[in-house]
């Protein structure tokens, strides 16, 4: 903290306006130093030169904010100079020539914001969300994180706790008068409380977590029902090759997806041979294949079942994994039709061949990816397994506190309660985390 860190902001390559940013107390001593001024005012564009060793550098804008109205607390400055290597990489030379200045690790400018009390571990949590933001859902979620909505939350049940953990410790304070049971017990109404809170933001199915990965979606099938050729026709490009051969797609392949402002991970698999499974040889590798099919298919969030029409029945091993998960579609509607349905078994019609049914099959998917993001209205999601883990923790030690046959055990079950919610946003024991974060 007692150094000046300096960056590139923006992207690298060329581009019109490239950003370099410097944090720290030497930051005000080097803009002036680079631009012969020292009065520029904070939060006013300035429009000036910049020279090192009486070389030009650029014409820039400058950009300074004043501790600790910045981004991270500290002296900021930002130039905004033309966006070519040579003109970064000379501003970048007379930085490092500045005393006690050095190039920025990745995510310190962030870790000083933290440090100094800008943004808790959650909202900067949020922040690379929001910078690794694909699609309209990850934005939304990750904005409402960098607002502060998860971390109002887990406070609002620390300071919870910490009033629940304040009454028990009043009644540890009079060690030498009989405290009745009922005293006690007037602090687990709100203990509770808390747990079934906890427990219902736990029961999310895993929304945020996956909003934030990407909906796992996996397309399984027989061997040419056409699995590689619908997800060539999803993606809009040649992806996966497609060969009347049986046995072609051997592995899984993956392509990441915009539907209905959601990420998708879609997964094209090995075709279902129950009848090669086990094998050895030059057989074993689909083997293998089919193997990793079936456990991608296990671990999906939403499975396509996808059937060649012009079959006279649905493919058994295909059939056998619907469920909840599952949307079942049948191929090659373009050439004649065999296959038969009965009512209870609902599908939608498309043809790889020349997109007929594939908008129908689209609504169908994003309609089923709305259905497992659909949260309640106003909830915060649960968007890290470093916090899941700790409400997980805190939910254990609450029920620990719940049955503690004394109040200096049910004190100590909340201390540690208070403590673990603590750490999610930061306010007590992470120096451990620092480095995993930022």
């Amino acid at each position: 903290m007692t150094e000046t860190i300096y960056a590139l902001s923006t992207a690298p390559g060329q581009a019109g306006v490239a950003i370099v940013r410097v944090s720290g107390t030497g930051a005000r001593v080097s803009m002036a130093h680079l631009t012969g001024k020292v009065d520029i005012s904070p939060r006013q564009a300035v429009f000036t030169s910049l020279s090192h060793d009486g070389a030009l550098i650029d014409r820039a804008v400058i950009l300074f904010f004043a501790a600790p109205a910045s981004f991270t607390g500290e002296d900021v400055v930002e130039y905004h100079v033309h966006g070519s290597r040579a003109v970064i990489d000379s501003l970048l030379s007379a930085l490092s020539a500045q005393t006690n200045h050095r190039l920025a690790e990745p995510g310190e400018f962030t870790r000083r914001a933290y440090l100094n009390g800008k943004m808790d571990l959650v909202e900067a949590e949020g922040l690379a969300d929001l910078i690794h933001a694909e699609t309209e859902a990850q934005k939304n979620q990750a904005l409402s994180q960098m607002s502060g909505s998860l971390s109002k939350l887990y406070e609002s049940w620390r300071e919870a706790l910490i009033k629940s953990l304040a009454y028990v410790e009043a009644i540890i304070d009079f060690p030498d008068e009989e405290i009745p049971d009922s005293e006690t017990a007037k602090a687990k109404p709100g203990i509770e409380k808390l747990l079934t809170e906890i427990r219902e933001h736990l029961n999310d199915h895993r929304r945020g977590e996956i909003l934030r990965d990407g909906v796992r979606v996996v397309v399984i099938g027989a061997p040419n029902a056409g699995k590689s050729s619908l997800v060539n026709a999803l993606a809009r490009r040649d992806i996966a090759i497609v060969s009347d051969l049986v046995g072609t797609t051997r592995d899984i392949i993956d392509v990441h997806l915009n539907i209905g402002g959601y990420p998708v991970i879609l997964s094209d698999t090995a075709g279902l041979r129950p009848e090669q499974m086990d094998e050895q040889g030059h057989d074993k590798i689909e083997s293998e294949g089919i193997r990793r099919a079936l456990t991608r298919a296990r671990e999906a969030d939403i499975k396509i079942l996808l059937f060649d029409g012009t079959c006279a029945a649905l493919d058994s091993a295909t059939l056998s994994m619907s469920d909840e998960k599952s949307l079942i579609i049948i191929n090659k509607i373009d050439q004649p039709r065999k296959v038969s349905l009965t009512n209870d078994i609902p599908a939608v019609f498309i043809s790889t061949q020349n997109g007929e049914g594939t908008p129908a099959l689209l609504s169908a998917l994003e309609k089923k990816i709305k259905i497992l993001m659909d949260a309640p209205r106003g909830t915060p999601s649960l968007t890290r397994a470093r916090h899941r883990e700790a409400l997980e923790h805190t939910a254990g030690l609450l029920s620990r506190a719940m049955a503690a046959p004394s109040p200096e055990l049910m004190a100590e079950e909340l201390r540690l309660s208070a403590r673990t919610l603590g750490r999610i946003t930061g306010r007590v024991d992470v120096e451990d985390l620092l480095d995993v974060i930022f």
